[in-house]
């Protein structure tokens, strides 16, 4: 199921003005990601500030992708703007140039916590929708024996077994994946440059 979307605009014009005025902004991204948007830059021969504004993008589509999810478990958000760790909320291109979510470890434990639940539910509804179904080969010869085994189906599916439901970290991160999508258009110099990021939290 999808638990969370989130869609964020950069102005690039605005942007690469505030990386002039300052390295502050580089605290904002990892060194990989920096290394990326800078050699991108070089490749294509354009702005390096398309390519990090659009990666700024993409962690502000992650926040509130996560954002989102947790107002559908009404958990509290593990943390605020103040303490956002920015830099190791990473998008980073893989090896064919396709921008994928990167998770430092203490950023994957609080995302696993969070939505923990969420991933929980997800596999009731699943095993309970694999079994229900089986109701519905009901027919007017069914014997006794056969309605009863039926009906006891039926009650392991509205309870699924502890088996069934995640137990640790990794299988929790095996039910967790992101998608992310990077765009960027238009021109630093005359100040029609945007960047924009559309993120996905699927839980399995």
């Amino acid at each position: 199921m999808i638990a969370g979307l989130g869609h964020d605009v950069v102005n690039v014009a605005q942007f690469a003005e505030q990386m002039r005025d300052g390295d502050g902004w580089r605290k904002l991204f990892s060194v990989r990601e920096l290394r990326q948007c800078s050699l991108l830059a070089e490749a294509k021969h354009d702005d390096e500030a398309l390519h990090i504004a659009a990666r700024w993008a993409g962690k502000e589509a992650v926040i509130k992708a996560w954002c989102e999810a947790l107002a559908g478990c009404n958990t509290d958000y593990p943390y605020t703007l103040d303490n956002m760790p920015w830099p190791e909320i990473e998008i980073l291109d893989d090896s064919h140039g396709c921008p994928r979510v990167e998770l430092a470890q203490e950023v994957q434990n609080k995302l696993y916590e969070s939505v923990s639940r969420l991933v929980s539910q997800s596999v009731s509804q699943s095993v309970s929708q694999s079994v229900s179904p089986k109701l519905s080969d009901l027919t007017n010869t069914t014997n006794l024996t056969e309605l009863a085994e039926l009906i006891e189906t039926s009650k392991i599916a509205e309870e699924p077994q502890l088996t069934d439901l995640p137990d640790s970290h990794r299988d929790i991160c095996n039910a967790i994946r992101w998608h992310i999508s990077l765009t960027h258009d238009g021109s630093v110099q005359n100040n029609t440059a945007v960047a924009s990021a559309v993120a996905i939290l699927e839980i399995l």
